[in-house]
């Protein structure tokens, strides 16, 4: 008789799970529990009338329970729950197996089959603004500096150097065809992308096709922009249809989605033209992916640090005028610092992120990587706005950062912030003082890797139970990090969420200046900016010699750059502050020495395109 009530047990809930209507289900669970506790199987002699194992039984029959399912107390441990006695771990040990599990692998089932988070967003949306703002749709665009005279150079290489607003200009007034310039940085592509092993695909025949088409409408009198006809290059975690997207793993490289990224919808009706997919480490964590590891172009033995490795190193090498990349925690201020490039990662929500691998749907951010802070004003313009397929994508009404006065800001300078850039600052009327962004939480890198690790492994799922993880090219990042996270549980992952609460709004109710400058590249700073979703401008400010130098006369240097931090919504803050700063310096305007180190200099076990490429060169 036991036997069939249970069968009868089993085949009801299995039905009901198949027909996915989960509230009947638990509550037929229920009913069964109270009605027949001892249906149970195997726990089941075990346990008082009521379904627990109470303290009148508990020490009865306590030594044969643990003998015949033993308490998992290492388990446990990890969670942090020990505080449990064996009783209670017992009866939670039964709840996990009878109802935990079953909704665990009906929710996998449902969402968590495919990997890369595209689909099936958490209703959970973080909103980064510290004021309410009416829902506006943008409008206006920026008002951008339009530079006079600006003539075609003789040579390629200096073509490549140029801003986007002067190759903007070139193109406008038809002193070069965009698919002249395609082909321009197309070449520098094939030539440097495998010196740096900093491209994964290049979008020869997209490429021609777009720049055909942005001359053909210059031809008929249809201006898009600045960015009408420009090159450019995405990350390899943006989606672009019928070509690769490889997220920079091995577990994913002949990976081809049919979808259109948000961004790159942007990129295409603003007239830019893309010529690569570039490097992202692998699943977006640091430099390592599965063609090799990224080089920084100012110190070719470097390498440039990630996940936005190629976006860093291809802009730096003028490779491409600008790139997209990503920033989840530090994948786009790192490797900007180390390549000395201009780059900007916005107030998250500013940037749609449909159709872009997805590591943590509360952090993950997309920003440009360019010459000049102006540069990067112009394309954030291009690309801002709401995405109606991303939850947390906002309408950000910003100010314009080229009509800025900044005479009338308040900005704060840490410790660690650049010398000059604060006086260069003062000089041009800004009121700098003394600043401490003061708040009380000291965990942000805990609540940063919680949140990060837990999420990831939520969109990484079936990768890591497949063990494909085993494949991952460097064991002791994503592996190891999700392992653990798989014992992370629900309530500490909310309690993180609740810490990042706090922190917030500490950092909100100090935040006493219209913006500061400090390192860009401090840990510390590099968490609490993301978890609170303020934008930063990195920027280079000079260089130094390389330590360990093998001559006087090499050609590498290593980049030194700071940050220009502002709350969010305050982009343009941030924005007019960098261009302020550099209308005045030429840091920005430096190039590179890529693999032309000197004659005197040399690297151990360089890249074997190095070899190749000296040989050509005679050395």
């Amino acid at each position: 008789m036991q036997f069939l009530v249970d069968a009868l047990r089993d085949r009801l809930i299995e039905c009901v799970k198949k027909k996915k209507i989960f509230d009947i289900k638990v509550r037929i669970y229920r009913m069964f529990c109270k009605i027949l506790p001892q249906s149970t199987r195997g726990y089941s002699r075990y346990f008082t009338s009521s379904g627990k194992l109470g303290p009148k039984n508990c020490g009865e029959h306590l030594e044969q329970a643990k003998n015949d399912f033993p308490v998992c107390k290492c388990g446990f441990d990890m969670l942090d729950a020990g505080f449990f006695n064996d009783c209670k771990k017992l009866e939670i040990q039964k709840g996990a197996k009878d109802f935990n599990l079953p909704v665990i692998r009906s929710n996998r089932k449902l969402v968590g089959n495919v990997n890369g988070g595209l689909h099936n967003l958490s209703p959970l949306v973080f909103n980064s603004a510290w004021k309410s703002q009416d829902a506006k749709q943008i409008t206006g665009k920026f008002n951008y500096p339009v530079s006079s005279g600006i003539q075609r150079p003789k040579n390629d290489e200096d073509i490549a150097f140029m801003s986007i607003l002067e190759l903007g200009q070139l193109v406008k007034a038809k002193l070069i065809t965009s698919e002249e310039l395609t082909a321009i940085f197309l070449n520098r592509l094939k030539r440097y992308g495998p010196v740096l092993e900093s491209v994964i695909t290049i979008t020869e025949e997209l490429a021609y096709k777009q720049a055909k088409e942005a001359d053909q409408l210059l031809a008929e009198g249809r201006y898009l922009g600045p960015l009408h006809g420009i090159p450019y290059g995405l990350k390899d975690i943006i989606a672009v249809p019928n070509y690769p997207t490889t997220w920079g793993s091995k577990s994913f490289k002949d990976q081809v989605l049919d979808v259109e990224a948000w961004v790159y919808k942007r990129l295409k009706s603003a007239g830019a033209v893309l010529v690569a997919k570039l490097v992202s480490g692998s699943l977006a964590y640091d430099d390592i992916w599965f063609g090799g590891r990224t080089r920084n172009p100012w110190n070719i033995e470097e390498f440039s640090t990630g996940s936005s490795a190629g976006p860093a190193s291809c802009t730096s090498a003028g490779i491409v005028p600008f790139a997209i990349g990503s920033e989840t925690v530090g994948s786009i201020t790192y490797p900007a610092s180390r390549c000395g490039v201009t780059a900007l990662r916005p107030t998250f929500g500013a940037v749609g992120r449909t159709g872009v691998m997805s590591i943590s749907e509360s952090l993950d951010k997309l920003g440009p990587l360019c010459r000049s802070a102006a540069d990067c004003a112009v394309v954030l313009d291009a690309i801002r706005g709401k995405d109606p397929d991303d939850l947390s994508s906002r309408d950000i009404m910003l100010g314009d950062p080229f009509s800025v006065d900044i005479t009338k800001l308040t900005v704060g300078y840490l410790e660690d912030a650049d010398k000059e850039v604060v006086d260069v600052l003062k000089s041009k009327g800004v009121n700098m003082v003394p600043f401490n962004p003061d708040y009380t939480v000291d965990s942000a890198q805990g609540i940063v890797s919680f949140t990060m690790d837990v999420d990831m492994l939520a969109h990484f799922d079936e990768w890591q139970r497949s063990n494909r993880d085993d494949e991952f090219e460097a064991q002791d990042q994503w592996p190891l990090e999700l392992r653990r996270a798989r014992v992370i549980s629900a309530v500490d992952y909310i309690q993180a969420q609740r810490s990042r609460s706090k922190l917030i709004q500490e950092v909100k109710e100090n935040f006493k200046v219209d913006a500061f400058i400090g390192d860009a590249s401090d840990w510390e700073k590099v968490c609490v900016g993301n978890l609170v979703g303020m934008p930063i401008v990195v920027l280079p400010t000079g260089f130094k010699k390389i330590p360990n130098a093998p001559s006087d006369d090499t050609r590498r240097k290593t980049t030194i750059t700071t940050g220009i931090y502002a709350p969010p919504d305050h982009d343009h803050v941030a924005l007019a502050l960098a261009v302020t700063y550099q209308s005045v310096t030429n840091h920005h305007k430096q190039r590179p020495p890529a693999d032309n180190i000197g004659p005197n200099d040399s690297i151990p076990n360089p890249p074997i395109s190095i070899v190749h490429a000296r040989q050509l060169r005679g050395y």
